[in-house]
Order: structure tokens, then C-alpha cells, then sequence
């Protein structure tokens, strides 16, 4: 009996640079912000500013502006996808990972259906259709106008529908750089000109995954997209992929020609969003994560933003506005820089971290980046409050 030779180990600070390394973390990228946005497969973006301050951590000369025209052209949109979140894609990632996506989304809706009583989801899915096609509409306003044909529905569960239901984006001028707006919505197929695809098939999907956070488990591309039953996929797609194995002997796949670099390969400091992709986009978040620092980047409901020492999880950040009203605002009127380290860091580090800070203030400042001051708070020690 010949015994099948196990697939190599690939270690925490190996799946770490590697993961850097397709993420554009290890060394900034000379590419466009639009070839930036197919390679990643999406960036978070509940909030307005993450797709930039990602792109800015990632790039090597990002000006906000470039996103910031995508979306003004349309080729760049803000929609529910992966996780039923919402993520900054390429026009043509919008129309490919939205119906990708149904079955997670789906999932929220069963969580509302309590509310939903006597309603037909399909009448419900023309009427909203015909709403914000007529004009991009507000959640409330499209809420409203459901109401007006189910009055004893519940208004949330109404307009979750709509959103499961119908592919509906974020018009402009949401999402735009120092120019942003309130919610409002109108179908992808209406903004784009062109339908979403039929039922994608995962494979194609799988392999750009792994592209951007392998190598990687089933598990993990399933956490990535809020989806399950993806193993078929992989399993179709192993004739083409190398196997490792990590510590614990969970299996991962990878592409043939990605890089993995040596795990002793230097990493630098990095000022990370809230929701970045890099902390969400696997079961298994050990290779950024330490367990030590795990759930230390919320407090409640607030997400944190966070940075990179070392390329793990190493504190959390806060911008302050000039002229900011804080208590512990600059008292010169500079944008300041608060950090929040997880652990002590040495004097080679704080100066990293300081002048990764600097950079990062300055794309949030822009013209208006005359001065910003850095500031180390104390030593957050344990489970944020």
C-alpha cells in the first residue's frame, strides 16, 4: 500500500505574508484603482470612507479622487453582495457577485419573514422595481411605498424584501469622495444598462478567492461570501490547485503561480478601515489575527479601525478632524491621529507606525493636510470594554 505523502505545512506567519501579499499589504501596488478593485473581488463598504483608506493602505500612488470618479462614471458601484453587505465592485463584479450572492442574502430575509404576513414577495419585487426605476428612492421612501399595499406589514421586513428581492445599489452621490449623500437606490440592471448574470457558476469565483486571500479553506472562502455547499467547487477545480495544510491540518488550496512568500519576509505598518476584508474574509483568522486580540476591535456595535504591526493585528486608530471638538483634539487645530496599540511597541515600531499614521492622515486631509499630529494612547490591555 503507498502511502499519499501529506501536503506541506504552512504555518501562521506563512499563511501571513502570503495573505499580505495577494491582499497588496506586504508592499504597495503600482496599479489602477479599478485593477486594484477586480484583483481584491470587492472592498467592504458599509460606511463611505473603507473602500479609500483600503485602497490607500494598498496602493502605491492612490489619490481618493480615482474611486471616487469610478463611481461618478459608473463603473465602480456600491451594492449588497458577499456576507449580504455591503461592498464597493466593478460595475461588471456588481452584475457577476450580486446573484452570487442570493442564497446569503436570502438567509437575512428568512430572519424577517415573521414580519412579512400575507405578502407576495413577487408583487412586492414589480412594485419596488417599478418605484426606483421611475427615481432612485430612499430605503424609508421605498418602505412607504410598500406600506401602502400591505399596511399591516411590518416596515423593516418590507424593506429587506425589496433589497433581497431586487439587485438595488447605491446611486451617487453616496460613496463619493468629500462629496457624499444620504441612501438611495435604483436597480443595478436599471443604473448599468445591462442585466446581472444568470445563476454564475462558483468556480471562476473560487479561483479569483484564492487570488486574493490564499491559500485558503473551503471554510474559509464559505466565511468570505457567506455561503455554504462550496466544496463541489473545489473539488472540480483541485486537478488545478496545489494542497497545503495548516497547524491544526485543515486543508488549504491555492493557485499554482500565487506567491508565498518566505514567512520572515518584513512586513510594514499599515492603517487598516473598519470592515476591512483582510480581518472578515476567513473561518480561520489566526493568520492576521493573534488569538490573544480576537473581538478586540469592537466595542458594542462600533467597529474600530485598526492597524498592522509586523502584518498581524497590533491596535486600533481613530482619525480627529482639524479643529475637532474631541477632548483630547490637537489644540493647534491639526488633523490628529490617535493610536491605540494592543501591545508595547518597540521605538522602531512606534516610528513605523507614526509615520504610517502621517500617510494615511494625508489622504484623509488632502489639500488641507498642513500638519497632524500622532498620538499614542495607552497600552489597551484585554477585552475592549
Amino acid at each position: 500500500m503507498t502511502n499519499t505523502p501529506a501536503a506541506p505545512l504552512l504555518g501562521p506567519r506563512a499563511l501571513n505574508r502570503a495573505t499580505l501579499a495577494r491582499q497588496l499589504l506586504l508592499e504597495r501596488a503600482a496599479m489602477s484603482a479599478e485593477a486594484a478593485l477586480t484583483h481584491l473581488v470587492g472592498l467592504q463598504a458599509q460606511n463611505v470612507k473603507p473602500p479609500y483608506l483600503a485602497l490607500a493602505a494598498r496602493l502605491a500612488e492612490f489619490d481618493p479622487m480615482e474611486l471616487s470618479g469610478l463611481m461618478d462614471s459608473r463603473a465602480a458601484v456600491r451594492i449588497v453582495t458577499m456576507r449580504s453587505t455591503v461592498h464597493t465592485l466593478t460595475a461588471a463584479d456588481a452584475l457577476l457577485l450580486r446573484p452570487f450572492s442570493q442564497s446569503a442574502i436570502d438567509r437575512e430575509l428568512r430572519m424577517f419573514r415573521h414580519g412579512l404576513d400575507g405578502v407576495d414577495l413577487d408583487r412586492l419585487a414589480a412594485l419596488a422595481r417599478a418605484h426606483v426605476e421611475d427615481a432612485p428612492r430612499t430605503p424609508a421612501a421605498i418602505r412607504a411605498e410598500l406600506r401602502r399595499h400591505w399596511p399591516d406589514a411590518d416596515p423593516q421586513s418590507l424593506g429587506i424584501a425589496a433589497r433581497a428581492r431586487l439587485p438595488l445599489l447605491q446611486v451617487t452621490p453616496r460613496g463619493l469622495w468629500r462629496r457624499s449623500g444620504q441612501v438611495a437606490l435604483t436597480t443595478a440592471e436599471h443604473w448599468l444598462g445591462r442585466p446581472c448574470a444568470e445563476d454564475p457558476a462558483p468556480d471562476d469565483i473560487v479561483l479569483r478567492y484564492l487570488g486574493a486571500f490564499g491559500p485558503a479553506s473551503v471554510k474559509d472562502m464559505q466565511a468570505w461570501a457567506g455561503l455554504t455547499r462550496l466544496r463541489d467547487a473545489f473539488e472540480r477545480l483541485r486537478p488545478r490547485l496545489l494542497t497545503f495544510r495548516d497547524e491544526h491540518g485543515v486543508e488549504l488550496f491555492d493557485l499554482p503561480g500565487a506567491p508565498r512568500p518566505d514567512p520572515d519576509t518584513p512586513a510594514p505598518a499599515r492603517f487598516l478601515p473598519e470592515y476591512d476584508n483582510l480581518l472578515l474574509s476567513h473561518a480561520d483568522r489566526t493568520r492576521v489575527v493573534a488569538p490573544a486580540h480576537k473581538d478586540r476591535t469592537w466595542t458594542g456595535n462600533q467597529p474600530h479601525c485598526t492597524f498592522l504591526v509586523d502584518g498581524f493585528l497590533a491596535g486600533v486608530w481613530r482619525f480627529e478632524e482639524p479643529g475637532s471638538a474631541a477632548e483630547d483634539a490637537s489644540p493647534d487645530g491639526a488633523g490628529r491621529v490617535v493610536v491605540e496599540p494592543f501591545v508595547e511597541l518597540t521605538r522602531r515600531q512606534r516610528a513605523e507606525v507614526a509615520a504610517e499614521a502621517e500617510r494615511t492622515a494625508r489622504v484623509l486631509m488632502g489639500d488641507h493636510a498642513r500638519s497632524c499630529d500622532v498620538a499614542f494612547g495607552t497600552v489597551v490591555q484585554g477585552p475592549r470594554p
